[in-house]
């Protein structure tokens, strides 16, 4: 398993738009790097004799209905009076998918 590198915990901090301390930096590069080899290790679990389970309580359609509630919901200019751009009343972000070669 590669080992994760300060310039990758930049990286992802630079894409989410948290700025790290040099201290935080080095605590990150260190806690993602025992996720990932954790993960790496799991992954070498020999499953082949497992069940596939995708829910383990036995209980089913437990969610509540999708409603909206106006006083718990925030109006338009609230939800986007702290973005950095606003394109005809939509968040405006910068691209993260792009075709093969077109960075």
């Amino acid at each position: 398993m590669s080992k994760l590198t300060k310039k990758d915990v930049e990286h992802v901090a630079g894409l989410a738009k948290l700025p790290l301390s040099d201290k935080e930096i080095e605590t990150y590069v260190r806690q993602l790097d025992e996720v990932v080899n954790y993960i790496g290790e799991l992954n070498e679990v020999d499953t082949k004799n497992t069940e596939p389970t995708s829910q383990t309580t036995g209980l089913e359609n437990v969610t509540r209905a999708d409603e909206l509630r106006p006083r718990q919901s925030l109006t338009d200019e609230s939800a986007l009076s702290g973005t950095e751009a606003v394109h005809n009343g939509y968040f405006k972000v910068e691209a993260i998918l792009t075709e093969r070669g077109d960075k």
